[in-house]
């Protein structure tokens, strides 16, 4: 078992190494095609393609690997909600609705 671990994880770090060479060769190219001769922006070194692709990483997140599953967060979300019972589950839409400032327009169409 430890003769495999000798070669996984080396290549494993190659592999790794050659996804960020990679993404940051095509962001750089992409952008020195396109930006400059449409916008007029100046080019990218692969140092900054490769910050402004861990930047775009960062602010909008996911590994683009989605699953049937969906995200964690919104499955477990929807099963906490599925087991609540009816009578939670109002309370629960009338405390979002109050908190969010919809409190008077959430309770108006149930009063008619």
């Amino acid at each position: 078992m430890k003769k495999k671990w000798i070669w996984i994880v080396p290549a494993a770090i190659c592999g790794l190494l050659l996804i960020v060479f990679v993404g940051g060769e095509l962001v750089q190219h992409l952008w020195n095609w396109l930006l400059p001769p449409l916008f007029g922006f100046r080019l990218l070194t692969f140092w900054q393609a490769l910050g402004l692709l861990a930047l775009c990483r960062i602010l909008f997140g996911g590994h683009g690997f989605h699953g049937k599953g969906g995200s964690g967060w919104r499955r477990r979300r929807e099963e906490h909600f599925a087991k609540m019972t009816p009578e939670e589950r109002e309370r629960f839409k009338q405390g979002m609705c109050s908190r969010w400032g919809r409190g008077q327009a959430a309770s108006e169409p149930q009063q008619q």
